[in-house]
C-alpha cells in the first residue's frame, strides 16, 4: 500500500478475499497503518464486516468512521457524494484520508449490478489528484467471474493472496460505456408525453399513477419531487419536451424520463453541491432519493430511470 500510494496521489486497489482471516488480514492493518500515520479513516461496508473490522481493531476502532453501507449506500449513485466525498472533504487539513469501501456484496440484484461497477469506475474520475486511498473488499470465494473481472477493470491496483499487483486489464471508462445499457419500460408501463407547459401537469400524472401503485405519505411525495426534478430537467436541457413513464415493480415505483438530451457528464448528480452555485442540484437530489438510479444515454436521447420505495 505505501508502494502504491506513493506512486499516484489517488489510490485504488481492489481487495480479492477468500474467508474471513483474509478480509480481517487484509482491512485492519490498512486501517492501523493510516491510523498510527495520522490519517482519518472510514469503513463503510455490510454490517458484519463492518463488526469484524471493529473487532480486529479493538480500542482503536473508535478512532475510525463506520457507515452501513446497506443503509447508505443502497443506491451507488449515492455513494460518492453522500459517503466518500462528504468523509474525505470534512478532512481538508489531513495530508492523506484512508477509506474502506464495499459496495458490492453477494445479494446485490443484476438490477443494481450495473450501477454498482459504473460507480466503481467513476470513483477513478471523483477524486483524481486527491491524497485519498479508496480499499474496496471481493469476496472472490462468493461473487461471481464477472465481477471479479469487472473488478480488474476499475480497479488500477488488485491485493490478493499473492500480494499487490497492478490490474493489466484496468479501463473504467470502458466500463462506464460498456454499462451504458438501453432501458425498455414494459408495455403496461402509464406514459404521459409533456413540455414545457404541461409540468404541471406530469407531475399530477405520477402522483395519481402512485398512488394506485400504493404510494402515500413521504414516498408519495418523493415520487413527486423526484417527476419534478427529471422533467424540469428535460425541458431546460433535453430539448423543451420528454416522456414520463411509471409502473410498479416488486414493491417499488419506478419513475422513467426519457428525452432528445444527451447527458454527456456520467458523475452528474454524483458530485456534493457546489455552495457558490446556483442550481444544479436536481440529480443529486434525485440520487438522495431513490433506492436505484440506472441510465442510459445514445443517439436517441437519454434515459433516467428510478426505482423508488414504497
Amino acid at each position: 500500500m505505501r508502494t502504491a500510494a506513493a506512486r499516484e496521489p489517488f489510490v485504488h486497489p481492489a481487495l480479492f478475499y477468500f474467508d474471513t482471516a483474509q478480509y480481517i488480514s487484509g482491512t485492519v492493518p490498512f486501517l492501523l497503518e493510516g491510523l498510527e500515520a495520522g490519517e482519518p479513516a472510514a469503513v463503510a461496508a455490510p454490517p458484519d464486516r463492518l463488526e469484524l473490522i471493529r473487532e480486529g481493531l479493538g480500542q482503536r476502532a473508535a478512532e475510525v468512521r463506520f457507515v452501513d453501507m446497506t443503509q447508505a449506500g443502497r443506491n451507488p449513485g449515492r455513494i460518492i457524494p453522500s459517503v466518500l466525498r462528504k468523509f474525505a472533504d470534512a478532512q481538508m487539513t489531513a495530508d492523506r484520508v484512508r477509506i474502506i469501501g464495499e459496495p458490492i456484496w453477494l445479494g446485490r440484484s443484476a438490477i443494481e449490478y450495473p450501477a454498482c461497477v459504473q460507480h466503481e469506475a467513476l470513483i477513478n474520475a471523483a477524486f483524481a489528484g486527491r491524497r485519498v486511498t479508496i480499499l474496496c473488499p471481493y469476496d472472490a470465494a462468493r461473487l461471481d467471474r464477472e465481477t471479479l473481472t469487472d473488478a480488474l477493470a476499475t480497479h488500477p491496483i488488485v491485493i490478493d493472496a499473492e500480494g499487490e499487483s497492478v490490474s493489466a486489464a484496468y479501463n473504467p471508462d470502458e466500463v462506464v460505456a460498456r454499462y451504458n445499457e438501453p432501458l425498455t419500460a414494459p408495455l403496461d408501463a402509464a406514459a404521459y408525453a409533456f413540455a414545457a407547459q404541461t409540468l404541471p401537469d406530469a407531475r399530477y400524472f405520477a402522483a395519481s399513477h402512485a398512488r394506485t401503485l400504493g404510494a402515500s405519505g413521504v414516498s408519495l411525495g418523493d415520487v413527486e419531487l423526484v417527476v419534478a426534478e427529471l422533467t424540469t430537467n428535460s425541458v431546460v436541457h433535453g430539448f423543451g419536451s420528454g416522456e414520463l413513464r411509471i409502473w410498479g415493480d416488486q414493491g417499488r415505483i419506478v419513475c422513467e424520463v426519457h428525452d432528445a438530451g444527451r447527458l454527456s457528464d456520467p458523475l452528474a448528480g454524483r458530485r456534493p453541491p457546489n455552495p457558490r452555485q446556483p442550481g444544479g442540484r436536481g440529480l443529486l437530489l434525485v440520487h438522495q432519493l431513490a433506492d436505484l438510479v440506472r441510465h442510459h444515454s445514445g443517439d436517441d436521447g437519454t434515459t433516467i430511470r428510478c426505482y423508488m420505495p414504497l
